[in-house]
């Protein structure tokens, strides 16, 4: 499956009818129980790509501050939120994560302490495979990567939260001292 391929899918779930991650989901469920289960096959291991791609430690941070914490779940969870916000987003959030701060949900998320995941956008491969052949998705040969929390930096750092995400710590962290 090509990359354009595969954004097609998340983008005619968004096209002209916008919802909240959870609809794009259903939506992109919808079509790919529709294909060949080959071709679901492909669509997942092509969202493997798109998680271990963007499975970057400042990205990672920016989940951090804008969630109010962020576990390893809460990192994949949170990039299924960002896949349902659609290639640009998510391209432009991998390449510079403190672009987030550009985004109303976000600013909106400074007050409102909203919280974001979208779990059931990187289910649809397995939900859409199990409509289609009444069968389990078969296993990823690589599950999707991501940075050992071990070798972390100390996210609770505001002063290195300030250096490497400056946009993002003025809306999420009291400024610095």
């Amino acid at each position: 499956m090509r990359t354009d391929d595969f954004w097609a899918v998340i983008g005619r779930a968004t096209a002209d009818r916008p919802g909240t991650p959870g609809e794009v989901a259903d939506r992109a469920v919808a079509e790919l129980a529709g294909r060949d289960p080959q071709e679901i096959i492909a669509w997942a291991r092509h969202l493997d790509k798109v998680m271990a791609a963007s499975a970057t430690e400042d990205l990672w941070a920016a989940a951090y501050l804008i969630n109010g914490g962020c576990s390893d779940d809460g990192f994949d969870h949170f990039r299924g939120w960002l896949i349902a916000h659609g290639r640009d987003v998510l391209a432009r959030a991998v390449r510079a994560p403190d672009s987030l701060s550009e985004l109303p949900s976000v600013q909106a998320a400074a007050r409102t302490g909203a919280v974001f995941e979208a779990e059931e956008v990187l289910c649809v491969p397995a939900q859409a495979y199990e409509r289609a052949t009444g069968s389990a998705l078969p296993a990823s040969p690589a599950p999707p990567g991501r940075p050992d929390p071990a070798q972390l930096w100390d996210f609770d750092d505001e002063d290195e939260m300030h250096r490497r995400l400056p946009r993002l710590s003025t809306l999420f962290l009291a400024p610095p001292e």
